[in-house]
């Protein structure tokens, strides 16, 4: 019996782990695609574009969600900020959509693990999602609900003295703020936004010469650091979650769950137990495409694994992002709107699909279990490729190349200008791009006191050398 469970949970593991070594490249390329666009695109001139309820908004929102963050919980604080900046409404949820749903690594991964018709599905079933959202939205909402939140977003930040980080739109923290040229006061949610906001001031030149210098490339590794910050639970989360659940889960409990056959019944009920299941899941961003994976192999229908796939924003933590941030009359309209919205296009996907005799044949293929996933086929040089420019990317960041400030923080070793906190120890001053690492310096100085506060002046000559 132990030697069966032994064997079941290492096949499990062989499993997620396959899924995650044939999606890696993906996910890298993504994500360095994704940071280049964060680093690129500004968010307060996305804000003034967003404030028109009218067709022209809502296509610009979902072009700017498309080549933003994909992790769900990025995607919200970002549509807060747009949201307390002016954006309208319809506007911010269609911005959550396609950053959550016609992003470039989740295509991708969507692709190597569940095929082009899912692809398809996604790509097509991200616009309707949007259209079908903006139609309800425009039929059901509210007339004063949002307008009263935003006031008392604004009042309760205020009162509170909470101010909103503006790279990424979470809250900011005091141990990470800086004072600026005119006076203001910013705070920041980490000591990453802060950096990047150093680096967006002391930037110069377009985005060509910016690609082409170290400092360019700083911030993309910065960037590209914070996108993984943010993803990475969710993405082994999923593939390993789904390593279990295709070994461990019989088959009569998905018989159970979702009806089986055909017609428009099946269809549906299959679409709505597939956004329920996603609610209960936990597991957003793109780790819920190998939990899609795993439902796949269950034998469940397309439009049930479609719309699964749909719906990683209303899972419960994210849903209780919501409630923190609007309230729980805010946080159940939206879980109302995005769950027929979700469940529907499921639903609308399969139909189409079966229409154009496209939907793809579960027993045509290898199962979970029988595939070989490692090999030295094309998956293999492509993750070295991906694995190789992330480690460029990543060593730029870490070796601090054409990062801004002639000084460095001796505690956590970022750039700084000496603008923010200092604080002097044997006749030496350090500076700090925060209070919290200028309270860990005096607390245990003779921890960090060796590191020299002055950036070398070699590693300043590298900050302006071109690549």
């Amino acid at each position: 019996m132990e030697t069966a469970l032994t064997s079941a949970v290492l096949e499990a593991v062989r499993i997620g782990v396959g899924f995650l070594w044939t999606a890696a490249w993906a996910i890298i390329m993504g994500l360095l695609v994704t940071s280049l666009v964060q680093v690129y695109v500004s968010k307060e001139r996305m804000a003034r574009l967003l404030g028109d309820d009218d067709l022209n908004g809502l296509v610009k929102a979902t072009v700017f969600g498309a080549a933003s963050s994909g992790c769900s919980f990025g995607a919200v604080a970002i549509a807060k900020g747009l949201f307390k900046k002016g954006a309208h409404v319809v506007n911010v949820l269609a911005f959550m959509f396609a950053s959550t749903n016609l992003i470039v690594e989740l295509g991708l991964m969507i692709l190597l693990l569940l095929g082009w018709e899912f692809l398809l599905a996604e790509i097509l079933g991200g616009l309707v999602l949007i259209a079908v959202m903006a139609l309800i939205v425009s039929a059901t909402l509210p007339e004063t609900l949002f307008e009263e939140v935003r006031a008392e977003l604004d009042q309760r930040d205020h009162e509170h003295g909470i101010t909103e980080d503006p790279t990424c739109g979470m809250e900011g923290k005091d141990e990470y703020s800086l004072v600026t040229d005119g006076g203001e006061t910013v705070k920041f949610c980490s000591a990453g936004c802060l950096e990047t906001y150093q680096q967006a001031v002391a930037s110069s030149g377009g985005w060509r010469d910016e690609l082409l210098s170290w400092g360019g490339w700083y911030k993309v590794g910065n960037q590209y650091r914070k996108e993984w910050s943010m993803i990475w639970k969710d993405v082994v989360a999923g593939f390993l979650i789904s390593g279990f659940v295709i070994v461990f889960v019989p088959q009569w409990v998905w018989n159970g769950l979702f009806l089986q056959g055909d017609g428009l019944l099946v269809s549906a009920e299959n679409a709505v137990m597939g956004v329920t299941i996603a609610v209960l899941s936990f597991v957003g961003s793109i780790g819920n495409v190998p939990f899609a994976v795993a439902l796949w192999s269950g034998g469940i229908s397309f439009a049930g694994v479609i719309a699964f796939v749909y719906a990683d924003l209303i899972t419960i933590p994210v849903l209780n992002v919501y409630r923190k941030y609007y309230g729980w009359k805010v946080m159940l309209y939206i879980l109302g709107v995005f769950f027929v919205t979700m469940a529907f296009t499921g639903f609308l996907m399969e139909e189409v699909f079966t229409l154009l005799g496209i939907v793809p044949d579960l027993a045509g293929g290898q199962t979970a279990t029988e595939q070989t996933y490692f090999a030295f086929d094309y998956t293999f040089y492509l993750n070295v490729l991906a694995f190789a420019l992330s480690g460029f990317v990543l060593s730029v960041y870490r070796r601090g190349l054409g990062a801004p400030g002639q000084y460095r923080d001796p505690v956590c070793g970022m750039r700084t200008d000496g603008s923010g906190p200092s604080a002097t120890h044997d006749g030496e001053t350090y500076y700090f791009c925060s209070d919290h690492c200028k309270r860990s310096f005096e607390e245990r100085p003779g921890e960090f006191s060796h590191q020299h506060p002055a950036v070398s002046a070699q590693e300043s000559s590298r900050s302006h050398e071109y690549h």
